[in-house]
């Protein structure tokens, strides 16, 4: 880490207040230059390094089974996980949000150099520093035994904790649109755990965060043969509501989270277009959206535990950071609806050599490159297939798209191209 002095933040005087343009403004502010980098404290702050842990003190831990690869379920294989239908449906219950989580957020390893040790996770962070919280919202389901409600997922414990109790009719009402046995899967940030390393730049962190955890969940729930869409339809002001994250007496003078996304979870076997509203002969509509009304009738619930603090102190508080987030807070809210196959039976064209190692090996095993040794080696066209399988494959978006990208309702080339322009 540099240890040159902070640089003086750029004039706020004559700046445009369109949201718009103050997000542009953070983005130039906060890039490296050719002769400085972007501002931060100058150095690590280590007596106050923030604890990767967030927990609710006093809302009840419900432990997940530790399960090993061969007990149900069990990981299909890898390549299985890209074609549609090839992956056996598991019902949602105790045993499966496990392995959601192993896969999804979950401690993968635990590394040590002399007196420091340090957890890996499955989803990826940009410098290890992991600021995105995961948490589910439950209603009830047969054979799954937890209470309806909000749960916070504890990756050190592999549990989770109810932060709020839902009314099982009242929870019902609200995921009434979508499939059976269908949960709700949210994602927030604390951006202090990447504000001590990197300063100002820490918002763009934490989203880039937050885009690895979307594509590691909506793989975790390929694993499982079940499907994924995020709510985009959603403001931010109902998303914080469902999350708790708007509840500042939980937080106190803990560091606050940032409430990112919400998506669906269904299991794929359980979709009966007559129940939900046939778009076409092969289509259903999902929506992407929720009752604002009925979030806010939830949120008027019990509500257990209060956020513990993960640090000491914080040496500078980045105001660029509070900027940018208010000026990023989607405020509307819209109806939409996604169309998604009906019928998942049919392989998607994307030819895969099947290479025998599980979905669980791969990702459980996942390192980020940070040094190379000159010998070991991959060949061209393993290196070519693992590209191919990041790309979106959009012949016809949404419907078609290869996983984990179908779990956004763009066709992400056009907005790609949007980004390039702009």
């Amino acid at each position: 880490m540099s240890t040159e002095k902070p640089v003086p933040a750029i004039s706020t005087e004559s700046v445009s207040t369109d949201p718009v343009d103050r997000v542009i403004r953070y983005h130039i502010q906060t890039k490296h230059h050719f002769n400085r980098y972007a501002r931060a404290l100058g150095y690590l702050d280590w007596a106050n390094q923030p604890d990767p842990f967030r927990r609710f003190e006093g809302a009840p831990l419900v432990s997940l089974p530790l399960l090993p690869p061969d007990e149900d379920p069990v990981s299909p294989a890898y390549d299985a996980i890209y074609q549609p239908g090839a992956v056996a449906c598991q019902p949602v219950n105790v045993r499966s949000l496990s392995r959601f989580f192993e896969f999804a957020l979950a401690l993968s390893a635990w590394k040590q150099a002399e007196d420091m040790q340090w957890a890996l996770r499955s989803n990826p962070s940009s410098g290890n520093l992991h600021p995105t919280e995961g948490y589910l919202v439950l209603p009830q389901i047969k054979g799954l035994n937890l209470k309806p409600g909000l749960y916070h997922y504890a990756p050190k414990e592999h549990g989770l904790e109810l932060r709020a109790e839902f009314g099982p009719d009242h929870v019902a009402r609200l995921l009434a649109l979508f499939p059976p046995g269908a949960f709700l899967f949210g994602l927030t940030s604390v951006h202090w755990r990447e504000a001590w390393k990197y300063g100002e730049r820490a918002f763009r962190y934490c989203n880039h965060d937050v885009g690895h955890a979307i594509g590691a969940a909506r793989i975790a729930a390929a694993t499982l043969g079940w499907n994924m869409a995020l709510l985009d339809g959603l403001s931010q002001n109902t998303t914080a509501m469902l999350l708790g994250t708007d509840r500042t007496g939980d937080f106190g003078e803990a560091e606050p989270e940032h409430p990112d996304c919400l998506a669906v979870v269904w299991p794929v076997k359980d979709v009966r277009g007559e129940a939900l509203g046939v778009r076409s002969n092969d289509t259903i509509g999902i929506p992407l959206f929720l009752d604002p009304d009925m979030v806010k009738s939830l949120a008027a619930g019990p509500w257990y535990g209060k956020a513990n603090h993960l640090s000491r102190e914080h040496g500078v508080h980045w105001d660029i950071i509070d900027e940018v987030a208010e000026a990023s807070w989607k405020t509307d809210s819209s109806e939409r609806t996604v169309e998604v196959l009906l019928d998942q039976t049919t392989p998607h064209a994307l030819p895969l050599t099947p290479h025998g190692h599980s979905a669980g090996q791969i990702i459980r095993q996942r390192r980020s490159a940070v040094s190379f040794d000159g010998k070991t080696s991959i060949s061209a066209a393993t290196f070519f297939r693992m590209m191919q399988l990041v790309m979106p494959h959009s012949e016809r978006p949404q419907l078609e798209r290869l996983m984990p990208w179908d779990v956004w309702p763009y066709d992400p080339a056009i907005h790609l191209l949007i980004f390039v322009h702009r």
